[in-house]
C-alpha cells in the first residue's frame, strides 16, 4: 500500500498517513469531473459568483483550523498561515466581484449585421501545486478558473496531503456541485500520465524547473494549454539614494518570511558599493532580531524548513558558495535535534557564478553583492536564468521606474518587497515559466475566445 506521510517539520512527529488513490478512484474522479463540467459551464455567472462568495466565507470561518493545518504540515509560522488563509478569501472576493465584467461578451463592428467575441471555459484543468504556500498556490489558480466555468482536479505536493484534503473540503462546505473541485492523492508519475488523457483539457503547474519541464513536455505532446510558474532568484536592488533603513528592514522580511521558502522572496541583495557597509550593518541587526522556534507560537517569526531534505539541500548550496570564496557575515545553517530548523545565514564577497547567485535558494540564506553603477547593477540582476520578480529601491521613483525597464522580471516592486496581488497578473520571464495567473489576464488563460459573425 502506497501512502503519503504528513510530518510536522518542527517536531518530526507523524501527523498522519494517507493512502494514495487507486487507479479506479482516479478513473471515478475523472468521470465525475467531466459530468460536472457540463453543468458548471452552463451555470449563470452570478451563480458561480455566489459559490465563490461561499468559499470565501468558509475560509474565514475555518481560518484558525486551516492555518494550523498549514503550520503543522509544512512549518510556516502561524501568523503567516493566518495571513495566507485571508489572502485566499480575498482572491475569491475579487473574482466573485469581477467575473461578470471579465466575461462580458465584446461586440465588434464588422461588415456583418452583428459580430462579437465570447469567452468559453476549456474544461477540466489539472492543477499540480507545491507545498510552500499550500492554500494560496492552489486557490489563486482555482478562483479565476472556477469563475470562468472550468472544473479542477488538484494534485498537491506529497508533503501536504492534509492541506490538499482540507482544500477539497472547503468547496464541499461551500456547496459547489459534486465534481467541480476534486483532490487527487496521487504521486508525480501518475499525475504526468493524466495529462495526455482526453478528460484533461489543460494544466496549471507551480513548482521546480525540472518537474515543470516534464509537465510542459507532456502538455505540448498532447497539444494542451499549460501555465508554468517555476520559481525565481529575485534581485533586491538598493541604489545609493535609497532609504537604507527601510530597505534593510523590508529586505529581511522579504528574504526570511516562511523561512525563505517563497517563490517571490528576495533571493539576491544587490547593493551600491557606496552604501553597502551601512546597509549590511542594518540588515544584520534586523536578521538577528528574528525570533526562531515553534511555528505555532505567534511570537515567533520563523519556523523550520519543510523537511530535513530541504535543509540538507540549502546547506549544500551554502557550503559550495563558501568553498568558492564567500565570506560568512552571519553564521547559522542546519540545526541538530528535533525538526528541520535552519538558522539564517548571510554571505558577502561572493564570486560570480556562485550557487546562491545562480540557483534558486529556497531557504533562509541572504547573499549580499555590490555594484559600481547602474549598468553593473542591471548586469548582475539579469545574470540568472530566472525572471520572476525584482525589488528596486530609490527615493527617486521616476529613476527607479526607468531602471525597472531594464530588469528581466514579471513582477516589479519599487520601494517594497515583491508580493502577488489578485488585481495584477502573476508570472515570470525566462525560465521562471510562462503564462499568467490572477487578474483578468490570468482568468483568460483557461478560456477560449470564440469569434462570431451574424449575417
Amino acid at each position: 500500500m502506497k501512502v503519503m506521510r504528513s510530518v510536522n517539520p518542527a517536531t518530526g512527529e507523524l501527523n498522519g498517513e494517507y493512502e494514495l488513490y487507486s487507479p479506479q478512484m482516479v478513473e471515478d474522479s475523472l468521470k465525475r469531473s467531466r459530468i460536472a463540467f457540463k453543468g458548471w459551464k452552463d451555470t449563470e455567472i452570478f451563480n458561480r459568483e455566489y459559490y465563490l462568495d461561499n468559499a470565501a466565507g468558509v475560509l474565514r470561518e475555518r481560518a484558525q483550523e486551516l492555518a494550523q493545518t498549514i503550520t503543522i504540515e509544512m512549518g510556516k509560522p502561524i501568523r503567516e498561515s493566518l495571513d495566507e488563509i485571508e489572502k485566499c478569501a480575498k482572491v475569491f472576493d475579487y473574482f466573485s466581484e469581477q467575473a461578470e465584467t471579465f466575461l462580458t461578451p465584446e461586440f465588434v463592428e464588422t461588415e456583418a449585421d452583428a459580430s462579437g467575441i465570447v469567452l468559453e471555459p476549456l474544461g477540466t484543468i489539472l492543477s499540480i501545486m507545491p507545498w510552500n504556500a499550500p492554500f494560496w498556490q492552489a486557490l489563486r489558480f482555482a478562483a479565476p478558473a472556477l469563475a470562468g466555468g472550468n472544473v479542477i482536479l488538484l494534485k498537491h505536493a506529497s508533503y501536504v496531503p492534509k492541506c490538499a484534503l482540507a482544500i477539497e473540503s472547503i468547496f464541499k462546505e461551500a456547496e459547489l456541485p459534486e465534481g467541480v473541485y476534486q483532490t487527487l492523492l496521487v504521486d508525480g508519475p501518475t499525475a504526468l500520465s493524466l495529462i495526455p488523457r482526453n478528460e484533461i483539457n489543460a494544466v496549471s503547474f507551480t513548482g521546480g524547473r525540472q518537474a515543470g519541464e516534464k509537465v510542459a513536455a507532456a502538455a505540448g505532446g498532447s497539444i494542451k494549454k499549460c501555465i508554468l510558474e517555476l520559481g525565481g532568484s529575485d534581485p533586491f536592488i538598493v541604489l545609493e539614494d535609497a532609504d537604507i533603513e527601510k530597505a534593510a528592514k523590508v529586505g529581511v522580511l522579504s528574504r526570511f518570511q516562511n523561512a525563505g521558502q517563497r517563490c517571490t522572496a528576495a533571493k539576491r541583495f544587490i547593493v551600491d558599493a557606496t552604501i553597502a557597509e551601512d546597509f549590511t550593518s542594518r540588515f544584520l541587526e534586523h536578521v538577528q532580531d528574528l525570533k526562531i522556534g515553534d511555528p505555532l507560537d505567534p511570537n515567533n517569526d520563523m519556523g523550520p524548513l519543510v523537511n530535513s531534505e530541504q535543509a540538507d539541500f540549502v546547506q549544500d548550496q551554502i557550503n559550495r558558495t563558501i568553498k568558492a570564496g564567500a565570506d560568512i557575515l552571519l553564521d547559522g545553517g542546519k540545526q541538530e535535534g528535533k525538526g528541520s530548523f535552519f538558522y539564517p545565514v548571510v554571505l558577502g564577497n561572493i564570486t560570480e557564478g556562485a550557487p546562491v547567485l545562480t540557483e534558486e535558494t529556497f531557504g533562509p540564506v541572504a547573499p549580499i553583492v555590490t555594484f559600481r553603477n547602474e549598468d553593473d547593477a542591471i548586469k548582475i540582476a539579469n545574470s540568472t536564468e530566472f525572471g520572476l520578480g525584482a525589488s528596486i529601491w530609490s527615493k527617486d521613483r521616476e529613476r527607479a521606474i526607468r531602471f525597472s525597464r531594464e530588469i528581466e522580471a514579471g513582477l516589479i516592486a519599487i520601494n517594497n518587497g515583491v508580493s502577488s496581488d489578485s488585481r495584477l497578473p502573476l508570472g515570470g520571464f525566462k525560465k521562471s515559466g510562462f503564462g499568467r495567473e490572477l487578474h483578468r489576464i490570468g482568468m483568460y488563460e483557461f478560456l477560449g475566445a470564440k469569434s462570431m459573425k451574424v449575417f
